[in-house]
């Protein structure tokens, strides 16, 4: 996955733009997009689009539920479920026991359904609370179930009292970067997929496209979207170049000629195994985005 675009679950019109967009996952929102009394109603509006659309979309199709602290989270899992969706994104994860304890949830919901044990996948916000900051190492091995993870810096920015993500030059201020680092650490202690944050600015193309190509350069693999025509600059940024795909393969390809040695000899520079290994997760992402 390249591009997951959130689309708010009490909208047919959005939901329809969403599904035609060419995201790689689309996240139909039932939490922060849907105001407290018309949860009940996005529920239903969703599930029957979701349904409707299920076996004609190429896309993947997560639905982002209320976090367990609301209360609300069964009664989206009762309506979700059951249309069998592709993964749930939990917003405000607070440490990898919040996603065991999602995951048990699920493992109720998909019997009851009829729905194969671990079916349905989970990507958790990580840092949207100071306490899921500090606790971003313990996703590794918590579920089966985590497909990547993400961050979020609007909520944290909430959470903690800060007046601003960004300086004045656009960047983001420590704590932000922070969030944003450990989120990478943590996706690859866990060998998931690292899922940048959104972009909130949707009219600012170029500043997309630039924090895009900053995110792959730095171990992202995805980005989250939150608008339709912020799906194009994303799927281009996190497809590997021919360039990079041409130069990943005469790695492998010079690993493997030489019988899988610990260094080889590429044009007089030197290749060990860490070189390998990116190559290798370079190609499963080209190959990737090829069937998309």
């Amino acid at each position: 996955m390249r591009s997951l675009l959130f689309v708010p679950g009490d909208s047919e019109k959005k939901l329809e733009r969403g599904f035609l967009s060419g995201a790689d996952v689309v996240i139909v929102d039932l939490e922060d997009s849907v105001a407290p009394d018309n949860k009940g109603h996005a529920r239903g509006v969703a599930a029957d689009f979701i349904a409707s659309r299920r076996r004609t979309t190429r896309s993947s199709i997560y639905v982002r539920v209320n976090d367990l602290s609301t209360g609300m989270t069964d009664d989206d899992l009762r309506a979700i479920v059951p249309i069998a969706p592709d993964g749930i994104m939990l917003p405000k994860s607070n440490s990898g026991a919040d996603v065991q304890h999602l995951s048990t949830k699920l493992r109720v919901h998909e019997a009851e359904n009829g729905l194969p044990d671990g079916a349905i996948r989970i990507i958790p916000i990580i840092t949207e609370t100071a306490a899921g900051t500090l606790a971003t190492a313990s996703y590794a091995g918590a579920s089966a179930r985590v497909a990547g993870l993400t961050w979020g810096a609007e909520d944290l920015s909430a959470a903690i009292g800060a007046r601003a993500t960004r300086d004045g030059q656009g960047r983001y201020t420590d704590v932000f970067r922070l969030a944003r680092a450990l989120t990478v650490l943590a996706a690859s202690a866990a060998e998931v997929a690292a899922v940048d944050t959104v972009f909130v600015n949707f009219r600012d193309h170029e500043g997309l496209r630039t924090e895009c190509l900053e995110a792959e350069r730095d171990g992202f693999t995805a980005k989250m979207a939150i608008h339709p025509d912020q799906v194009a600059i994303i799927n281009d940024a996190f497809t590997p170049a021919k360039e990079a795909v041409e130069h990943a393969q005469a790695v492998v390809a010079a690993f493997r000629e030489a019988g899988n040695p610990g260094v080889v000899g590429i044009g007089g520079q030197m290749y060990d195994r860490p070189h390998l290994r990116r190559a290798e997760r370079l190609l499963a992402r080209a190959e990737a985005a090829a069937g998309a």
